[in-house]
C-alpha cells in the first residue's frame, strides 16, 4: 500500500497545519461517517508519532503514515490525498 500526496495537498498541510520537516501526520480509521469499504467508519488525520507504521511516505521531510493496525480500513488500496475546490482534503482509494 502506498500513500500519495499531491502538490495541492502538500501545500494544504503546510498552510493549514503548518507542517515542516520532522513532523509526522497519521491517517487512521475513525468511527463515524462512511467510506467506500466500511459503512460507519471514515478516515481521520492527525499529528502523531508512528509506533508500528504499516505504510508511509516522506515529502519535504514530513512523514505521512498509517499504522499497521489501521491498514484493514484501506482494503489493500493505495491512498491518494488531494484538495477539492472548497480547499478541503479529499481521499481516494485506488
Amino acid at each position: 500500500m502506498q500513500i500519495i500526496i499531491n502538490d495541492d495537498a502538500k501545500a494544504w498541510f503546510v498552510e493549514e497545519m503548518e507542517v515542516e520537516a520532522g513532523d509526522t501526520i497519521r491517517f487512521y480509521a475513525r468511527y463515524g461517517g462512511s467510506s467506500p469499504f466500511h459503512e460507519g467508519f471514515s478516515i481521520g488525520m492527525t499529528r502523531d508519532e508512528p509506533l508500528h507504521s504499516g505504510a508511509k511516505t516522506q515529502i519535504d521531510g514530513v512523514t505521512y503514515f498509517i499504522e499497521q493496525d489501521d491498514l484493514w480500513f484501506f482494503n489493500e488500496h493505495d491512498l491518494y490525498v488531494a484538495v477539492d475546490t472548497n480547499d478541503e482534503l479529499t481521499y481516494t482509494y485506488k
